[in-house]
């Protein structure tokens, strides 16, 4: 099977005709598919919206009380509406009403005259508070809109002063006095209703009670808030039958927060409206002289001081417009109906070109990814939904500034998760699957040269390599071993004697013999073995240097990592494919050899393992592999042609293979294990290895961000789309972290100011757990259908997995920002057989020294554990209602502390001694002045 892409031969005119009828199957297929997949999303939606029944009502009410304040309006900050904005609100709310209750006399003078020009009568409040000088003000616009404003019936001074203690009971009592002498018209005060019931001395110094009948705010459920209502009038007619009472409040929010049973929503608003409508003759009569329902205008300014639902109780939104009909069905959503179809339009539109462009896909597949499209698409628009039903404040709109790009970013990494699985856990879907390709029967055997590199290794484990590549069975080949940066002594020294007693002992036999593929081992391939103390650019510079000494008659170049022992057919079975001239380089998978115990190095193992069972399958489909620097062989004159390694990069591999592509040249992956290496001796270790692949993946995305998002270029969409998606995971490990410090210091704010910062809506964590649930289960299906490993694995490759996210961070945040890279090589192993230990440092005897030691290499997880543990429990501790959204929130806490948990608990778990092995970096001066007669000495 040839891999090279060349265009498609043109049809016959006479071959159209079959082909239309495949096109109309397709067709019909995919928009059967899509159509299923929008049924059931209107089905879910109007499941989710059942009518609620409710009286149909005249649009007409007793009395409302108004506060005139615009959506950007706000009393604390001066923005005051104007005489026009007034005036154009009382033109529309004489529709509704012929009765107003306000709750200050001196912020808008105007009202008064204005009411009157609608034909409004006027209940006008007086806004009192701690401030001696704005109560006199208040007082006497009071008194004076009473002396010159007929329609100005009552004069209520103060507005819950008592049950918030914003007055003295004696201050209070001197204005009311005050008010009733110097004014003809009735004067109170508002309180709720248990203020009248048990402080009865308060009537004596009024002409009315004013009540306060809230439900909500008592946790009452919608359904009996009627009759609560109505019982606690009764109690106050009876503590008071003297009396006349005005109900100065009394209503329902249509959003905001939950109060126990009592849950704020657009639907709960109208039924008790409605409902309260239909019985205003039990709440009047002799239980009341007049109702004013609470509120006629939403306003937002009220967050400050109530809370979330404070902006909602308004018959009319902020723009002024109706919430709810007095008549017909009610709904928990009233746009429902439109969020429905437009998340239908939306996951239709979007499904459809896939849906045609994947038609081999099996039909599970094609649905699976079909639904989870389709309800990706309806929360995204409720997401969208969320700045029109809510009066956000500027903390909140910050908030949703760094949730978007999160839930978008959450979306696609869902999107991408449920693609992989579509397309790889059903078989059949992954046509491309590509088995070992020995060379042609009577080709000859082209010669290679493989390169290996090393970097402060364990010695003994070299030359177990470099022993392994000299059994390779294959005719034709060299070894070349390129030791850079390394600074240890017993690191070098006996790799470079073992390669001078190869080469002696070759030289002895004869040298230079050449063997036949499959026959007995001759005397061997010549090893060179090279030291570069003081090298640049990383990994890469060595090969480079490496390839710069290839043999002239080398065709192909093998490179392997230091820890490998590869199988002696390792080229044998993987040369037929790079007979094809379109391809670059072969690829076979990355194994280990020493992962049965302990149990951190079996979750390492296997979580490797899930990438090259899975994820490289689902690359290969579309000719979009990430390169490994191990195990892969590379066509010699593209690498010449190409300009060699990336030097620049620590993940040389990875953008070598992209460059392959956009030269048009195709990496072959063939799924067979031929060599087996090392895990990562410890939990730091893998952090580190992780840590650099994540930062080189963004060195490479910035590098090449033209040819994988600009026009033009060979790249195919599939291959821009593997890259990118491949690190869309690693994007999110970096924004989880920016999100957790936010997450820490936003619960910071609602513990220290819960009048300006508030817990998320609880729909906001909707997309997290979704995500989280996602990945829990379809990453272990996979690994069940795709890697099968026991159960205890399965979850200990997650484990794993998620422990990395905060390194991952690390080294996406450096790459993006250009951090000096630094090229760590990754420990691993133990020293072989033989050879000395190194000796274990002295027992500390202090139990917080010991952890100290044992958290070392997870410190900045632990703190930021801490922290979120702690924001969780002060989020606990602090006063306010345990409602929905601070349960929610507290959630978010909880998963964002997950990563870091895995972390900590993976430092933990026990791992093989090691020997100290230091970053690559170049040697001191002394050093290379001490060892310049080693510099670029061959070995043999």
């Amino acid at each position: 099977m040839r891999v090279s892409r060349a265009p498609a031969p043109t049809a016959a005119p006479h071959c159209a005709a079959p082909a239309t009828p495949r096109r109309a199957v397709r067709w019909a297929m995919a928009l059967a598919i899509a159509g299923l997949a929008s049924l059931v999303n209107l089905g879910l939606w109007r499941l989710a919206n059942p009518p609620l029944a409710a009286p149909d009502v005249p649009a007409r009410v007793g009395g409302l009380a108004y506060n005139a304040f615009p959506r950007w309006g706000d009393p604390h900050t001066g923005r005051f509406p104007s005489d026009a904005q007034v005036d154009a609100d009382l033109r529309q709310l004489a529709a509704l009403t012929t009765q107003l209750r306000t709750y200050s006399a001196g912020e808008l003078p105007a009202l008064p005259a204005l009411a009157r020009r609608h034909g409004l009568q006027v209940s006008l409040g007086v806004w009192l508070d701690g401030r001696a000088d704005a109560n006199e003000r208040e007082v006497s616009a009071a008194i004076d809109a009473a002396r010159h404003h007929p329609n100005v019936k009552r004069i209520i001074a103060g507005n819950e002063t008592q049950l918030h203690r914003t007055l003295s009971a004696t201050e209070l009592h001197t204005v009311l006095r005050r008010l009733r002498a110097a004014t003809r018209v009735p004067v109170s005060t508002a309180e709720p209703w248990h203020v009248w019931v048990y402080r009865p001395e308060l009537a004596r110094h009024v002409d009315f009670i004013t009540v306060h009948l809230l439900p909500y705010w008592e946790g009452v459920s919608v359904h009996e808030a009627l009759e609560d209502a109505l019982l606690r009038l009764r109690m106050v007619r009876e503590r008071h039958p003297r009396k006349p009472i005005v109900i100065g409040e009394i209503g329902w929010p249509s959003g905001g927060d939950s109060v126990r049973s009592a849950h704020a929503t657009p639907a709960a608003q109208a039924a008790f409206v409605r409902g309260f409508l239909a019985r205003a003759g039990e709440f009047g009569g002799t239980l009341a002289s007049e109702v004013y329902l609470m509120e006629a205008v939403d306003q937002p300014w009220k967050r400050a001081t109530e809370g979330r639902v404070g902006a909602h109780w308004g018959l009319l939104d902020a723009s002024r417009t109706p919430k709810f009909s007095f008549s017909g069905p009610l709904f928990d959503d009233p746009y429902w109906a439109r969020k429905a179809a437009l998340s239908s339009a939306l996951g239709l539109a979007t499904l459809l070109p896939f849906l045609l462009a994947f038609a081999h896909m099996r039909l599970a597949g094609r649905l699976a990814f079909a639904f989870t499209v389709q309800a990706v698409a309806a929360f995204a628009v409720l997401l969208g939904a969320v700045p029109l039903a809510h009066y956000l404040s500027l903390p909140d709109i910050a908030l949703l500034g760094l949730l978007v790009p999160a839930l978008a970013l959450m979306a696609a990494m869902l999107l991408a998760q449920a693609f992989e699985f579509a397309e790889t856990f059903w078989p059949g879907s992954l046509r491309r699957r590509l088995a070992p390709r020995p060379l042609a029967e009577g080709a000859a055997a082209p010669f290679v040269s493989v390169h290996l590199a090393c970097s402060n290794e364990n010695a003994e484990m070299v030359i177990a390599t470099i022993d392994s590549l000299r059994a390779l069975d294959w005719p034709a080949f060299e070894i070349i071993v390129i030791d850079n940066n390394t600074t240890d002594p017993a690191c070098w020294r006996p790799v470079r004697a073992h390669v001078k007693a190869l080469e002696a002992a070759r030289r002895a036999q004869g040298g230079g013999g050449k063997r036949a593929i499959g026959g007995g081992i001759g005397p061997g391939p010549r090893i060179r073995w090279f030291r570069l103390p003081r090298w640049p650019g990383f990994k890469a510079g060595a090969l480079n240097f490496a390839l710069g000494r290839t043999d002239p008659r080398a065709a192909w170049v093998a490179v392997v990592d230091a820890d490998y022992l590869v199988a002696p057919d390792w080229l044998h079975q993987l040369a037929g494919w790079l007979e094809d001239a379109a391809v670059g380089a072969v690829q076979s998978p990355q194994a280990h050899r020493d992962c049965a115990a302990p149990r951190l190095k079996r979750m390492m193992n296997w979580e490797f393992e899930g990438f090259f069972r899975i994820g490289m399958h689902h690359r290969h489909e579309r000719d979009a592999l990430v390169q490994h620097g191990t195990m892969t062989i590379v066509r010699r004159e593209s690498l010449r042609r190409l300009g060699g390694w990336a030097e620049d990069c620590v993940c040389e591999d990875t953008e070598l293979g992209l460059r392959l592509l956009q030269q048009g040249q195709s990496v072959v992956y063939v799924d067979k294990v031929l060599g087996t290496g090392l895990v990562p001796s410890d939990f730091a270790a893998f952090q580190r290895q992780r840590r650099r692949w994540a930062q080189g993946a963004m060195q490479i995305l910035r590098a090449h961000l033209r040819a994988l998002f600009g026009a033009g270029g060979r790249l195919t969409a599939g291959q821009r789309y593997h890259f990118v998606a491949g690190w869309l995971p690693w994007l999110g490990d970096a924004l989880h972290l920016v999100f957790t410090i936010a997450a820490i210091a936003w619960t910071v704010g609602v513990i220290a100011a819960p009048q300006v910062f508030a817990p998320p809506m609880a729909l906001f964590v909707v997309p997290l757990v979704v995500y989280l649930v996602a990945r829990g289960v379809l990453g272990p299906l996979l690994y069940w259908r795709c890697v099968r490993c026991p159960g205890a694995d399965i979850f200990g490759a997650a484990w794993a997995g998620m422990a990395l996210s905060h390194a991952i961070a690390r080294g996406v945040l450096a790459g993006l920002f250009g951090a000096r890279a630094v090229f760590h090589v990754t420990r691993k192993g133990r020293p072989a057989p033989g050879r000395p230990h190194p000796p274990k440092p002295r027992p500390r005897t202090s139990v917080v020294a010991r952890w100290r030691a044992w958290l070392e290499p997870v410190q900045e997880q632990t703190w930021l554990l801490l922290a979120l543990w702690l924001a969780g429990i002060g989020l606990v501790l602090c006063p306010g209602p345990v409602d929905a959204p601070r349960a929610a929130w507290l959630l978010v806490l909880v998963l964002q502390s997950l990563p870091y948990a895995a972390a900590v608990a993976c430092a933990r778990l026990p791992s093989d001694t090691h020997p100290a092995v230091r970053s690559e970096r170049p040697a001191g001066a002394a050093v290379a002045r001490r060892e310049a007669a080693d510099v670029a000495a061959p070995g043999g």
